[in-house]
Order: structure tokens, then C-alpha cells, then sequence
């Protein structure tokens, strides 16, 4: 623990001397950048991850604690590591999504002190990086000066909250008191659908599904500073996406509009807006009937139909999880036939695996999920000990200009812990193609 406080301390020292940042607002140079590479490592456990960077450069995700058994939301900052906590009585709580609040002001999720009485499992467990369940219900949190407050639901036992803008509007799902025949019982009986809380505090907007047949349920999953939300429309299912992403959409004014998709009929999800409505997500391809996801990345523009931006080499499955108002995009590109993951970046057309813009010995990138104004990006990273990944951690990767890095790609066989993981998160089926270890 305390040589990566060492190396965190270190490269933060490094990078004050460092002429070749760029400074905020300022557009990245042609083709992609080469990055410094700091280890933001875990609250004690084994297994961490970034979530969020902001314009201040606070970077919020989630940890396992030592011992191994709890996930907390964690906010990493100015070289010190937070542990945000839980609501009272919870165990286990999480930061999942880019959040992109200047003031201080975070939202994430955390298990309350009260058993479900439905036994549902929600969306929450999904995201506590694989430890064990509680049974307890979730719900969305903010989290200012240094107090986690819960978010109200819809009247249900559960919500969960992904972004916060600048005006104080915050934004996820909460359930409903409607016992949906769409839901997949026992994962989920109640009814969810997409809300945005604030600005004042006990302020809770409902924001339906599209109007469409079986369109019970919604999900909201990023907002914009003009109050544009994007996010799902579906069946409710299982509260994870699936086929509650049947279609991706944009609220504005509490209209819900179809985006447009890739083709399939399952995991449409845009999981990021930046200021100027350019919308990144990942969307399936046609062959889903069954909810495996085959999804891309994707980016869409207005007024232009939604992009495929495709894979890296011959990986079969990708993701774009966050985007900066210089249209940067981050993510993960997989390869489901041999279980290798690696983050990327896409920016002026093309997607490059960030391990080839960093310095060799580096943390190997498992996924990039969001990148500020600034081309900071963070995301999780592994240790890699005999051509494995092993112990995993937040990283901060900050961009320097010139083309001196000699690059840390290599093909990383992501152990069966870490594949499990992702698909808890994802969905069965991702990693179809691996044999079984």
C-alpha cells in the first residue's frame, strides 16, 4: 500500500513539472496523445476501479475493502485515497458511472440496512465487484461536504443513481410500486423507471419509457448541464440493461425520443452525453435474441444516425463509457473467444488500444471509462505477473505530448474472477468462446 502511495505521490510530482499538459478547454493535438500512467490503487482490498474524472480532477469509483468481503464508493483525490462509505446499515456501496459535477457534489449507490422483502437483486449487486451478496436493498445516494443522503425512490425499495450535473439535477432509476409481468421474478418484481432528482433537495421527476408495446420500464444513465438525459427503454427484465435496453433514448423535457441502434434488440445503451449532445454507448448487433450481448461502441451525433465505431483488431465485443467535449471517447474493446480485454481511446476516426500510449512496465489498461476535459482518463487497471492479470486498481492516465513511450500492448487473458465480473455486469454469454480454466 504504501509504494503506491509512493508511485502516486511521485507521479504527481513528475507531472507538476511537466510543460506539455494541456491546458483545459484546449483541443488535443491530431492523432492520440501518450499518457503517464498513476496506480490510484484500492481502499485494502484486491480489486478497484475508476469510474469518473472530473475537470478537477477527482477520480471516483469503487474499492474492495481489505479483507475482501465489502465494495465501498471511493474518491480518489490530490493524492489521497476516500472511502465515501454506506448509507446506514449498508454494506456495500458504488460510484459506476461518469458523473461530471464541478462542485463537489457526487452520486453513486450504496445497500441500505433493509432486507428486500421481494428478494430482488436489482442493479446494484452487479456493480459491487463480485463480493458476496447481503439480500439487502439499494439506493441511489449524493454525496456533499463530506454526508451521503439517500435518493428517494418511486415508491418501491430500490434506486440507483449514475450522474449529476452542474445545476444539481442528478439522475439513474427507481422502481415503482407496479408488480411487472415483463420483470424476470425473482431477480426483479417491481417496475423501474428512469427519474431525474433536484435541483432541491426531494425532488423526484419520473421519466417514462418510450410508448411503445411491453415499453414498461426506464433508465436514465447521464445528464448533460442543458438537462438533456440519455439512457434505456424496454421490457423490465432484470434491471441490468439486457432487454431493458430494447431501445436507447434522449429525454428532453421528459419526452423520451429513439436514438436509433446497431441493430440488435438488446443492451442499447448510451452511457454518456457531453454539452455539445454527442451521445457514447454501446449497442447490440443483430443475432441477441437470446440476450447474450454482441454489442459495439457507438457515438451519436445530432442530427446523424448513430456511428459503429467497431472493435480493436479482431475483438469481438466493445463499449464506449465515456466522452469530453473534444469528442474523445473512452472504453473497452474484448475479445469473447480468448478472454483478453483492453481499454481504448477514439478520437478523430480512430480506435487505438490505450496500452500502446503509455510507457512500457506500465499497469495494463483493463477499461478506460471516462476522460475530462483535460484527456485525463481513468479507469481499472491489473497488475500482470506471468502473462496474467492479477490484482486490479483505479489508474489515472494524464496525457503529455511528443511520441517518446515505447508502449505496453500485449494480449492479457483476463483470469475467470475478472471475466465473471463482467458478466455480472454485462450479462452470460460475453466470454462464450473461452474454454473453462
Amino acid at each position: 500500500m504504501k509504494s503506491r502511495i509512493l508511485r502516486y505521490a511521485t507521479g504527481l510530482a513528475l507531472l507538476a513539472a511537466l510543460p506539455t499538459r494541456f491546458p483545459l478547454g484546449a483541443q488535443t493535438p491530431p492523432g492520440p496523445s501518450h499518457y503517464i500512467v498513476i496506480d490510484l490503487g484500492t481502499l485494502g482490498g484486491t480489486d478497484a476501479g475508476g469510474s469518473s474524472i472530473n475537470n478537477r480532477g477527482w477520480v471516483t469509483g469503487m474499492s474492495i475493502m481489505a479483507g475482501n468481503q465489502t465494495t465501498h464508493a471511493a474518491l480518489w483525490i490530490n493524492g489521497a485515497k476516500i472511502d465515501l462509505g454506506t448509507l446506514p446499515g449498508g454494506a456495500n456501496s458504488a460510484i459506476a458511472w461518469p458523473i461530471k459535477n464541478e462542485h463537489g457534489v457526487l452520486v453513486g449507490f450504496s445497500e441500505t440496512g433493509d432486507v428486500n422483502p421481494l428478494g430482488e437483486r436489482f442493479s446494484c449487486p452487479s456493480f459491487f465487484l463480485g463480493v458476496p451478496r447481503t439480500g439487502h436493498s439499494c439506493q441511489g445516494f449524493k454525496w456533499e461536504n463530506n454526508a451521503m443522503t439517500p435518493l428517494p425512490t418511486l415508491g418501491g425499495f430500490n434506486s440507483y443513481a449514475t450522474a449529476i450535473n452542474n445545476r444539481g439535477q442528478a439522475v439513474g432509476w427507481a422502481e415503482n410500486t407496479v408488480h411487472d409481468p415483463t420483470c424476470a421474478a425473482p431477480r426483479q418484481v417491481l417496475q423501474f423507471h428512469a427519474v431525474i432528482w433536484g435541483p432541491n433537495d426531494g425532488q423526484i421527476q419520473d421519466l417514462p419509457p418510450l410508448p411503445l408495446p411491453n415499453h414498461t420500464s426506464s433508465a436514465a444513465t447521464a445528464i448533460n448541464d442543458q438537462g438533456t438525459v440519455v439512457g434505456i427503454s424496454g421490457i423490465c427484465d432484470r434491471a441490468v440493461g439486457r432487454f431493458s435496453a430494447a431501445r436507447a433514448v434522449v429525454w428532453q423535457d421528459a419526452v423520451p425520443t429513439d436514438i436509433g441502434n446497431l441493430g440488435g434488440v438488446a443492451w442499447n445503451t448510451p452511457a454518456a452525453i457531453n454539452h455539445s449532445g454527442d451521445i457514447a454507448g454501446f449497442s447490440d448487433l443483430p443475432g441477441d435474441a437470446s440476450g447474450a450481448p454482441n454489442f459495439h461502441a457507438f457515438l451519436k451525433l445530432p442530427g446523424i444516425p448513430i456511428q459503429d465505431l467497431g472493435t480493436l483488431g479482431t475483438d469481438t465485443i466493445s463499449g464506449a463509457f465515456g466522452i469530453n467535449d473534444s469528442r474523445q471517447v473512452v472504453g473497452q474493446s474484448i475479445n469473447g473467444d480468448t478472454g483478453f480485454s483492453r481499454a481504448f481511446i477514439w478520437e478523430n476516426g480512430v480506435m487505438t488500444d490505450l496500452n500502446s500510449l503509455v510507457p512500457a512496465g506500465s499497469p495494463f489498461l483493463v477499461y478506460a471509462n471516462d476522460i475530462n476535459e483535460r484527456g485525463e482518463i481513468t479507469g481499472q487497471a491489473c497488475v500482470v505477473v506471468d502473462g496474467q492479470c492479477t490484482t486490479t486498481s483505479a489508474f489515472l492516465a494524464i496525457p503529455v505530448a511528443g511520441d517518446g513511450q515505447t508502449g505496453n500492448s500485449q494480449n492479457v487473458p483476463l483470469p475467470a474472477s475478472l471475466r465473471q465480473k463482467l458478466e455480472q455486469r454485462f450479462g452470460e454469454g460475453m466470454f462464450a468462446g473461452v474454454s473453462p480454466q
